[in-house]
């Protein structure tokens, strides 16, 4: 039986002190499963050795396939990563968080269900306030854009290939992941959510903080709000014209 193809998206942002550990474990995880796999890996305003580094790895291992860019930005480096992929399935992942263990579980939850779209639910084991922040969050994108899954931004994502709409997002920016989940809802596609515990970032520094939680909640309800504003909230083909709207007058604005 040919084996499937998964194009795993790995955005890299000044990350030089652990991104070589992550993919030599990466690889020698993904190498037992019964899968090939490519490992994207998305360069996004690295200031840092990070480049270096991942040029190297990708002349080491020839499953790497490397994009650079010099704009930062998680939804940017998604997008280009999403664009360059391959797979059957594909998947997308915050490589500074997520082991290569989770990460082969939900690639195995993925072989298990192919007409699904694999994410976490993350439970947080950070501060106080930043698992408050989260919460906050997600119970607004649930209330505002009435959807089921629990947690929003949680990584890993995976989907298979045919579910097309999710190859093209439009966010450049955090509200990404929201925009995925929403397409989700809007194309019914199933969806399996599997609660893991969040792990420790491997090293660097997270580029989350109060000032872009805030910008989180407020872009939230300005796309919610620009959506309902542009077309009916009942069709489902509006929505969609309507949810790429609302993405480039928002990103027009921020």
């Amino acid at each position: 039986m040919e084996k499937k193809f998964i194009s795993i998206v790995l955005p890299i942002h000044n990350q030089a002190d652990h991104v070589r550990g992550i993919i030599d474990s990466y690889v020698e995880t993904l190498n037992r499963l019964p899968v090939e796999y490519e490992l994207v890996l998305v360069l996004n305003g690295c200031r840092d050795q990070s480049a270096d580094i991942c040029r190297e790895l990708s002349q080491r291992y020839k499953v790497i396939h490397l994009v650079e860019t010099e704009k930062s930005g998680w939804g940017h480096a998604v997008r280009l990563g999403l664009m360059a992929s391959k797979g059957h399935w594909v998947c997308y992942t915050n490589s500074a968080r997520t082991p290569a263990n989770d990460l082969s579980i939900f690639i195995l939850y993925a072989i298990a269900n192919p007409d699904s779209v694999i994410k976490a639910n993350r439970k947080i084991r950070d501060s106080f306030r930043r698992r408050i922040g989260s919460l906050l969050y997600n119970i607004e994108c649930r209330t505002l854009f009435d959807l089921s899954n629990w947690e929003v931004n949680g990584t890993p994502k995976i989907f298979p290939r045919k579910f097309e709409d999710l190859l093209h997002l439009e966010r450049e920016d955090d509200l990404i992941d929201l925009e995925f989940n929403y397409r989700c809802k809007l194309n019914s596609y199933p969806m399996l959510e599997i609660p893991i515990l969040s792990s420790k970032r491997h090293g660097g520094k997270s580029t989350t903080g109060l000032k872009s939680a805030v910008r989180l909640y407020w872009g939230a309800f300005k796309m919610w709000r620009r959506i309902k504003e542009i077309q009916p909230y009942e069709k489902h083909e509006r929505q969609s014209t309507a949810l790429a709207a609302a993405s480039a007058d928002l990103e027009k604005s921020a």
